[in-house]
């Protein structure tokens, strides 16, 4: 876990407003939060259906299909408001497809309980993740990702289905534990390194001086922050972190 009184003090970030999209160097911002976004959810819903195929029930296959269309919904959401900022959707998306591909390429499941936990951890840190970037952006653009954000089920669904497997055979603790260490360790490493590799998202996130986005103290305490919710889920399964 991190330590948190290691970080500097974070100071509070000044807020933004619509009339920020005005400026071309937020717009691009903003259309680069949006497009990570909406890569995430377009291959999010692509991986759902593959994956599927570990499910040993067609229930479970029935409820991973519903997932995925939840995905794809939220996908279309961001890429019509992509399309309302004179944004390309494609062209949004394309800086972030090869750290998100391979983020899927490392964290391939080998089985059913493999691929649950993936979703419980890789998806829950996606979402802590950019539900704290949102709230460096306008209003109108957090809502918009607060709701992508919302949980379509599938967190949930992957928690009772690893308790019942857990309940079921202790064995599986230690290995789900272990593959629960490197889940978090790819997500963290791949949310860095989307907001690194990408000048303008970085710019949104980071504070150039004018007194928005983030300082080091809150770079660091966000990060502190992630990883202590992280550690949370876990012990809620009676895994350790």
């Amino acid at each position: 876990m991190s330590d948190a009184g290691s970080a500097p003090a974070p100071r509070t970030p000044r807020a933004r407003t619509e009339e920020d999209l005005a400026d071309p160097a937020y717009r691009r911002g903003v259309a680069a939060l949006l497009g990570v976004l909406a890569y995430g959810e377009l291959t999010g819903f692509f991986t759902i259906a593959q994956e599927a195929a570990f499910a040993p029930r067609s229930t479970d296959k029935e409820s991973l299909a519903r997932v995925a269309t939840v995905e794809f919904a939220h996908y279309e959401g961001l890429a019509a408001r992509l399309r309302e900022l004179g944004v390309d959707p494609h062209e949004a998306m394309a800086p972030f497809t090869t750290a998100i591909d391979e983020w899927h390429r490392r964290a391939t499941p080998s089985d059913w309980l493999e691929a649950l936990m993936k979703v419980y951890v890789g998806n829950s840190i996606a979402t802590d993740f950019y539900r704290e970037v949102a709230d460096y952006v306008d209003p109108a653009t957090r809502g918009l990702v607060r709701d992508v954000l919302e949980d379509g089920g599938q967190v949930e669904f992957a928690a009772g289905e690893l308790r019942r497997a857990i309940a079921a055979d202790a064995k599986v603790a230690g290995r789900l534990a272990l593959w629960g260490r490197r889940m978090v360790g790819e997500a963290l490493s791949q949310a860095q390194r989307v907001a690194a590799d990408d000048d303008d998202l970085m710019a949104l996130l980071v504070d150039d001086g004018s007194g928005y986005g983030l300082d080091l103290g809150g770079w660091m305490h966000m990060f502190t922050r992630i990883t202590d919710a992280h550690t949370a889920r876990m012990e809620s399964l009676g895994l350790s972190a």
